[in-house]
């Protein structure tokens, strides 16, 4: 499919290969989504979480062949992703091996990833000669108004899935276990977290820094942890104390942050 004129943009990834024959069983066992479901060519949001279900490393799940998965993940976490499944591989029949491609997001339909991260038609192509026509900033912008929660931003080892909107993304709760899986559905069945990922309209035009306190009549009720420039604000993703009424404005550093709508969480 042709993809002239759309705009693209550099998706910076590290890449795990699993193949052999025992890669979707392992794999199965290992992370948050149902892998054994994917077709051929088909891909899905996936957790690698701690026995406490903190986050590991979030991964896009592609099934290249029967006995074939590459895990797309973000920069930096491709040798650990490798290293926690070499140490729980055991007797699986499955070879696990860091891999080099590039990959970049074309914005628009085409063929490809899909990927829902951008609150547009996208999808996320691999090996492709597409040279970028956008910058990281614009795309940043783009995930920021989105709502999607980023490695190293909204995702650490400080958040639970759930607070962060994985829970519907990345999680199926009808498949067996897992590294994380029994905390994972307690919280689901209790159906509550104690904060909850906002998008807020600051007032100024300085970005707040990262980890920046919210506050609430004088209580410090969550922080920023994204944050970006538009033409007329600055649009900003944030951790809110879930008691906090979303009509309510805060403040950063004495600037109002008004609370916006998120679009509804993504499958």
């Amino acid at each position: 499919m042709a993809v002239t004129a759309l705009r693209v943009a550099r998706r910076p990834r590290d890449f795990v290969g699993v193949r052999g024959p025992d890669a979707a069983t392992y794999l199965q066992a290992m992370v948050s989504n149902d892998v054994e479901a994917l077709g051929l060519g088909d891909a899905c949001e996936a957790l690698l979480l701690t026995s406490k279900a903190r986050v590991i490393a979030p991964l896009m799940v592609l099934r290249r062949g029967v006995e074939d998965f590459l895990l797309l993940t973000e920069p930096g976490l491709g040798e650990r992703v490798r290293s926690v499944l070499l140490r729980s591989r055991f007797a699986a029949k499955a070879d696990i091996e860091v891999e080099a491609h590039d990959s970049v997001v074309v914005l628009g339909v085409a063929d490809g990833i899909p990927t829902a991260d951008y609150g547009v038609a996208a999808v996320e192509m691999l090996d492709s000669d597409h040279e970028p026509t956008i910058g990281d900033d614009e795309l940043e912008l783009l995930r920021i108004k989105a709502g999607t929660p980023r490695w190293g931003r909204e995702i650490d080892d400080r958040i639970l899935p759930a607070e962060a909107g994985l829970d519907a993304r990345a999680i199926d709760f009808g498949k067996g276990c897992y590294p994380g899986q029994e905390p994972i559905a307690r919280q689901h069945y209790r159906g509550r977290v104690n904060r909850t990922l906002r998008a807020l309209s600051i007032e100024g035009l300085g970005l707040p820094e990262y980890d920046a306190e919210l506050t609430h009549e004088g209580k410090v009720v969550g922080r920023v942890t994204s944050a970006a420039l538009t033409d007329r604000a600055i649009v900003a993703l944030a951790y809110v104390r879930a008691e906090v009424p979303r009509d309510v404005t805060l403040s950063v550093r004495g600037r109002g942050a008004t609370q916006l709508d998120l679009p509804s969480p993504r499958p």
